[in-house]
């Protein structure tokens, strides 16, 4: 009798401690499943405005010909993927709109028209100035002003 009882404690203690390890590793996903939730939500927000203009450089308006004889008025502003490669984009304004400038030549006005035409000369830009960073790289062009003539 005395043997039964202990047998029962025996079996009573083995599932008490397996139902305790059960609800322990339950707890521990369910907190590994909420913190990576709520980091996964802050991660997936983008940059504030006030980071984006802290990583932004202006390109002040330009003018310049097209190959289709028009002439263009444009400014830019170049949105960086941090405050070190906007300082480096900013002491390579001259790089910057030398390279606008050639790309521009290339275009005629028709070119240009539209959505997809200044969507094309944007992506363009971001190509042709990242071939030139070294500190980080630019992930968006934005036309400010833009007026052909």
């Amino acid at each position: 009798m005395e043997n039964e009882q202990k047998a029962q404690k025996n079996k009573l203690m083995t599932i008490m401690v397996v139902l305790m390890a059960v609800i322990l590793l339950a707890g521990t996903i369910a907190v590994v499943v909420i913190l990576k939730s709520s980091n996964g939500g802050a991660a997936q927000k983008g940059p504030t405005i006030d980071e984006i203009l802290e990583s932004s450089v202006d390109i002040p308006e330009m003018t310049t010909n097209l190959a289709s004889d028009d002439f263009i008025r444009i400014s830019f502003k170049i949105q960086t993927d941090s405050k070190k490669a906007m300082e480096e984009m900013t002491k390579r304004d001259f790089q910057a709109k030398d390279i606008i400038i050639q790309k521009l030549s290339e275009m005629t006005a028709d070119d240009l028209k539209g959505e997809a035409g200044k969507q094309k000369l944007t992506e363009t830009l971001k190509t042709n100035l990242n071939s030139i960073m070294q500190d980080g790289q630019v992930k968006a062009v934005y036309i400010t002003s833009y007026i052909i003539q």
